[in-house]
């Protein structure tokens, strides 16, 4: 089961990387919460999770947003080389954002995390969505330069493309860190729609400023994309609100509890006596009448 599973999501992370080298990161990331959908639906099938109604209603939300996203979706031009590439990603713009999203992640990660870490969510989650923003770009132009050497455009003479590749080793091994350490601390239903906001907003951000993804759009095509996202975002929220969470043991659960002792007597005499004599602890609970139990 594990091996299966292992192989599902390698096939999906491929099929993911290999999106983004033909689509727009404000197309394919917001398209992530399909993968929600399909899990839920197969938890019911499968697992025999309960798919209760509002998490219906979060299904059908995330469905007509994604469905108005991709009606309003922008084209994008594939850049020609990594060089053309590496452009965007030194234009001032983009190099302000970077700068950015590295001094919050510092701060988040040397300052915030050792502090509230264990307490407040937005912590491990923001770090994961900062880095997760630069992650998607580095992947994007990693997968563009594959593409342009499969149709017989060599990239791997340029240092940049390698460079891009080490970028994005280096974000996924800091995004998966923190990632786990929020799943771990904090409830999964609890951290995925906050993870999927904010990861799904400041890619798009992000993509918007380097490749300007929206850039010739109408105001109105704009505004569609925002609203879509919008209704992604809330069936997203709903569908994991809705979700049955197991109950979980607490660590004093098998602490050994002091021992009680139960004598039940009808004869207050007897019981005097035993009390004298010294056979009874603390913690005897005498019941003197019988009549007190059918």
């Amino acid at each position: 089961m594990d091996t299966s599973w292992s192989h599902c999501v390698l096939i999906g992370e491929i099929a993911n990387f290999v999106a983004y080298m033909f689509a727009p990161a404000a197309l394919v990331t917001p398209l992530g919460a399909l993968s929600i959908i399909v899990s839920a639906v197969l938890a019911h099938f499968i697992l025999n999770e309960k798919l209760q109604r509002m998490g219906v209603l979060g299904c059908v939300l995330c469905i007509v947003g994604s469905t108005v996203i991709i009606l309003h979706a922008p084209e994008e031009e594939t850049p020609s080389s990594v060089a053309q590439i590496w452009h965007l990603a030194t234009q001032p713009a983009f190099l302000c954002y970077a700068a950015s999203a590295l001094a919050i992640s510092l701060i988040l990660m040397l300052h915030c995390a050792p502090r509230y870490g264990q307490t407040n969510i937005v912590v491990y989650v923001g770090i994961c969505s900062v880095i997760g923003s630069l992650t998607v770009m580095s992947i994007k132009a990693v997968g563009i330069a594959i593409k342009l050497t499969i149709e017989g455009i060599n990239q791997a003479g340029y240092f940049q493309t390698w460079l891009f590749a080490t970028v994005s080793a280096t974000c996924i091994i800091i995004q998966l860190v923190y990632l786990n350490k929020a799943l771990d601390t904090f409830n999964t239903a609890v951290v995925s729609p906050i993870y999927y906001a904010m990861f799904t907003s400041l890619t798009i951000l992000a993509s918007a400023i380097m490749f300007k993804d929206w850039y010739g759009q109408s105001i109105s095509s704009i505004a569609s994309e925002i609203c879509g996202f919008l209704t992604v975002l809330t069936g997203t929220f709903v569908l994991h609100s809705t979700r049955e969470h197991d109950p979980t043991l607490s660590s004093d659960l098998y602490t050994p509890l002091p021992p009680i002792y139960w004598h039940i007597q009808g004869n207050s005499e007897t019981v005097g006596k035993q009390k004298e004599d010294g056979l009874l602890s603390g913690d005897f609970i005498t019941v003197v009448r019988q009549d007190y139990f059918v």
